[in-house]
């Protein structure tokens, strides 16, 4: 799942749980449904990603699709904190979205045969997240 600035699902890629989701970058980057403009040197487009898509061919695919990679290294993020003392760790966004997702029990215990129709209530739940996040709805 791919989310903006305030967590709100953008893209969605689905595929077996036996796929590392480095893998799935590039269909997810290709499945974003909001149009964005096109990025520039006064405006770059930036995507942060957490350690697990620490690799050279995911900054690749990042760069080909116009976005800046914010990518944590291993440890990087430890050792920031064991400098400065009362720092704490940052909570990102998606996290929490994808918490959201997991309290939904038809999509936490996949039942559905077909991946047409799980990806069908993975985007209704991403529909009721960005519902959420603008204040719409619950």
């Amino acid at each position: 799942m791919l989310t903006e600035g305030r967590g709100v699902p953008i893209g969605v890629a689905v595929d077996g749980a036996n796929c590392h989701a480095m893998n799935l970058v590039r269909a997810t980057i290709e499945r974003i449904v909001v149009a964005r403009p096109a990025p520039t040197e006064e405006q770059p487009q930036g995507m942060c990603l957490d350690k697990g898509y620490n690799d050279d061919e995911v900054r690749a695919t990042v760069r080909e699709f116009g976005f800046t990679a914010h990518i944590r290294r291993c440890g990087e993020e430890a050792k920031e904190i064991a400098r400065e003392a009362g720092k704490r760790a940052r909570h990102w966004a998606v996290p929490r979205r994808q918490r959201r997702l997991n309290r939904s029990h038809r999509l936490l215990i996949r039942w559905e045969k077909k991946p047409e129709h799980y990806l069908a209530f993975l985007h209704f739940a991403c529909g009721v997240i960005a519902l959420c996040a603008v204040g719409l709805f619950g």
